[in-house]
């Protein structure tokens, strides 16, 4: 099988025949605009929903900005709303590379007033391909102050996604189904994940991105990664009706085109849908530093094989889920407190200068302005949050954390249960250890925040997994 086939019936939705059925319990301990209880009985409820959220042709897409001419894969924004009593709370995968600042809190609060709960009891995050949009409108004011400005997607653009989603969200709170149990399973993914921060000598790092074709590289260790991706299962009467799964890894084969595409991750979670009928979601974990280099050189038949294996994983791990009931669900929250960069390179007349500069590449300009915006949105910290549903807790954190965070949040609760996504509010960019600085490679070069932010956000991962 070369891709997951999804039959597109429009902007608004999808036919996805018995999985339409599926709903999902999603808890928290917020209480319900109207007050009323939702739940019969108390019981725990599930519902489902997914759109197309695909942005018009001729819109410039991440990662070349180039205008978008073709759509191999629709992207989707697929998720869950858990509803116990007058409790209600939203998960949420988007098919985008990134959302940022007032962009994030737009599709967080149309997914909240679509679902009748507070934003704080929502929880999005990017899958994060690279043939996907990044968005983040903070950042038009500054684009537009200069002339030629680089090519970026129109605010309005970001808003109409937005509107979409809130629709299904909506659409989808008249198909509430009871679950009675949560499955927890895992499986090691052979030969997709390594390390992008391979050693060059002398305590310094080199880089292995997500593909790459220099053999000597490739040759070199995985480094370190979780090698486990996760499932959590929503049963009803011992069959499963939503499956959420886990794993870190930039989730992207070959890029740089003007193609719209949800890649291997993708067209892995499609297929199980398909072949299983349960409704599946794929979050992508700590993945910073973490991308398939070491088993990608850039051609369609290592994307193929990525994917074969991703897929294989999924279904290992689907294969025996532990269940247990469905039971104490809370919601916590953290704050992750900003710091700002004034390091040569990144003050505020550096950022100005690289976004004026014609000569460089719009993907550098449109960063000048994203970075501008975050000093901007800066003495607001961003929210963090986890769900807990008895012995199985899910981390929801910001930006691009690498690898160590998510294992990290795992020692926390290590007896349980513990699965971490990333890429919440990107407006930070990547979330690096402080060793990382004094070591080099790509990512401290994008990290629009200062070695001393790990304590406090290892911090606030201890806050919500105590």
């Amino acid at each position: 099988m070369n891709t997951a086939r999804t039959k597109r019936i429009g902007r608004r939705g999808f036919l996805r025949g018995a999985s339409m059925l599926a709903a999902g319990a999603l808890v928290s301990n917020c209480r319900s605009m109207t007050g009323v209880s939702r739940g019969p009985g108390g019981r725990t409820r599930l519902a489902t929903f997914v759109c197309d959220v695909t942005v018009p042709l001729g819109t410039p897409i991440y990662s070349s900005y180039k205008p978008l001419e073709t759509v191999e894969h629709p992207l989707l924004a697929k998720g869950v709303v858990i509803e116990e009593g007058d409790d209600r709370y939203v998960l949420c995968a988007v098919d985008w590379c990134e959302l940022r600042n007032s962009t994030y809190d737009a599709f967080r609060q149309a997914v909240a007033q679509s679902a009748d709960t507070s934003v704080s009891h929502v929880a999005v995050q990017t899958v994060h391909q690279h043939t996907a949009p990044m968005g983040d409108a903070d950042a038009r004011p500054f684009i537009d102050s200069v002339n030629p400005p680089p090519a970026y997607p129109s605010n309005e653009v970001f808003e109409a996604a937005a509107a979409t989603l809130g629709e299904a969200v909506r659409g989808a709170m008249g198909n509430f189904v009871p679950v009675d149990a949560i499955g927890t399973s895992q499986a090691k993914v052979e030969q997709v994940a390594s390390n992008r921060r391979v050693p060059v000598g002398e305590g310094k790092v080199g880089f292995r991105g997500s593909s790459c074709r220099d053999e000597k590289v490739r040759a070199m260790p995985e480094g370190l990664i979780d090698p486990m991706l996760q499932t959590i299962t929503f049963v009803r009467d011992g069959h499963p009706v939503t499956r959420l799964h886990y794993y870190a890894t930039h989730p992207q084969s070959f890029y740089g085109d003007p193609r719209a595409s949800y890649d291997f991750v993708g067209m892995a979670r499609e297929r199980l849908e398909q072949e299983e009928g349960a409704f599946q979601v794929y979050f992508t974990g700590c993945a910073g530093n973490v991308a398939a280099g070491k088993y990608n050189d850039g051609t369609p038949e290592a994307r193929q094989g990525l994917y074969e294996r991703i897929y294989a994983a999924m279904k290992a791990s689907c294969a025996a889920p532990v269940l247990a009931p469905v039971s104490g669900i809370t919601w916590t929250t953290a704050a992750f407190p900003l710091s700002v960069r004034e390091d040569p390179g990144y003050t505020e007349a550096d950022s100005r200068a690289q976004m004026a500069d014609v000569k460089k590449p719009d993907s550098v300009r449109t960063g000048g302005a994203m970075s501008l915006a975050y000093r901007v949105r800066s003495a607001r910290p961003i929210e963090v949050s986890a769900l807990h549903m008895g012995n199985v807790h899910i981390a929801h954190l910001p930006g691009e954390p690498m690898v160590e965070y998510q294992l990290f949040a795992k020692e926390q609760r290590a007896t349980e249960f513990v699965a971490v996504s990333g890429y919440g509010d990107c407006a930070p960019g990547y979330i690096c250890t402080a060793s990382a600085y004094d070591e080099g490679g790509y990512e401290p070069t994008a990290s629009l925040l200062r070695p001393d932010s790990e304590g406090a956000f290892r911090e606030a991962i201890r806050q919500l997994l105590a």
